[in-house]
């Protein structure tokens, strides 16, 4: 009974984050099918500890797990970088928005290869940090406890991937024209 009570707490306080927990693994590990596996072990490996979890914030000690799974996975398979980068518009059906004519699908669908070119190029820890803050809407403070990192730190990560982002995207728009 013990076993049961176990998995209902963990479908109840971590499953409703498996989406989080595969954004941050495709963004680290930019392949979409490495972030499945990466997320499934992931998973696996906070059910098994799922004991020392004491409660608090669900999401964040999830991504954590899913973060040393991630980095585990890249020391393994570093030197198989032939890594395919995640397409938003392939892999997200509402991705695209309410605006449905031809000339603007295309205009966004431009924007977000561009944008994700962008995030490409960015060190791991700043692209992790914009993730984490962006896309998952973790605090400083959470940010802080996933990467294990002191608050000051994941600000100056952010500051920093905040204008390489605008250098990298100014020099993109300065070349388009």
């Amino acid at each position: 009974m013990q076993e049961r009570a176990k998995l209902v707490r963990f479908e109840g306080e971590i499953l409703p984050h498996l989406d989080a927990a595969y954004n941050l693994a495709r963004w680290l590990l930019r392949n979409d099918h490495d972030a499945e596996d990466v997320t499934q072990e992931a998973c696996l490996r906070a059910y098994r500890f799922f004991e020392g979890f004491r409660g608090g914030n669900a999401k964040a000690w999830l991504l954590t797990v899913v973060r040393h799974a991630c980095f585990d996975w890249l020391k393994q398979n570093r030197s198989q970088e032939s890594m395919t980068s995640f397409d938003e518009l392939v892999h997200t059906p509402d991705a695209v928005g309410s605006c449905n004519t031809p000339e603007s699908l295309a205009l966004q669908a431009a924007n977000q290869r561009v944008l994700h070119a962008a995030l490409a190029q960015l060190p791991i820890e700043f692209c992790e940090a914009l993730i984490l803050r962006e896309l998952e809407g973790l605090s400083y403070k959470e940010i802080s406890t996933v990467t294990d990192v002191p608050i000051g730190t994941v600000m100056s990560r952010l500051s920093r991937a905040r204008n390489l982002l605008l250098d990298i995207l100014s020099t993109h728009d300065q070349q388009e024209h």
